[in-house]
């Protein structure tokens, strides 16, 4: 898939101000400061289309991007050690789950992972959620850039390890990296095959 128009198209506050459901629609989701803003910038050839920021939490929206103008891109509040009140947190939590659950053109959320880091206890919490509410996602383990092969092999054998302690199998992932643009071809054809799902889809 080529990515020929990428555009901002709302912020809403929740699942009922969201654009008209009639497109496929692929939400990402991670830490703060996991990388998510590079990783959406990278796959859509768009330098500025996702605002980066050193500080965590920016994101306190649902923020919608038209791709192609048939499919959105959902760029969802980080979850973490953002510093906002507890009750900020409660109120984005709600947001987020409940767009989730409702929308209905979601077709895969995108768990954005720092392949850095040991398996954090947040994100293993919210990759349960996501399997107990039956929603599909894909793993993208970002910042693969950051350290030697050996390293990043090690530190994806030591997730698998801990997740099979539970899970029957592995769940679906791909390396990723917004410097060197590694996982960027698997997102998009894994996008441009999914797309062929959903109702009406040309």
């Amino acid at each position: 898939m080529k990515i020929n128009t990428a555009t901002f198209l709302c912020s809403s506050p929740s699942i009922g101000k969201c654009p008209d459901p009639k497109m496929p629609e692929y939400a990402f989701i991670g830490r703060s400061n996991v990388g998510k803003s590079s990783m959406l910038n990278m796959l859509t050839n768009h330098k500025g289309l996702a605002k980066i920021s050193g500080k965590p939490g920016k994101t306190r929206l649902i923020n919608h991007f038209l791709i192609n103008e048939d499919w959105y891109v959902v760029d969802l509040p980080g979850y973490g050690f953002a510093k906002v009140s507890k009750s900020e947190v409660a109120k984005w939590d709600k947001m987020i789950r409940n767009y989730l659950l409702k929308r209905e053109n979601l077709m895969t959320v995108f768990l954005l992972i720092d392949s850095r880091l040991e398996p954090q206890k947040n994100d293993l919490e919210f990759m349960e959620w996501l399997a107990m509410s039956q929603i599909p996602f894909v793993i993208l383990f970002t910042k693969t850039d950051k350290m030697g092969v050996n390293q990043l092999q090690s530190n994806i054998a030591n997730y698998k390890k801990m997740l099979l302690q539970d899970w029957e199998e592995m769940p679906q992932y791909i390396l990723t990296s917004s410097i060197s643009k590694l996982g960027k071809d698997d997102v998009l054809s894994y996008v441009e095959e999914t797309n062929k799902l959903f109702p009406g889809y040309k």
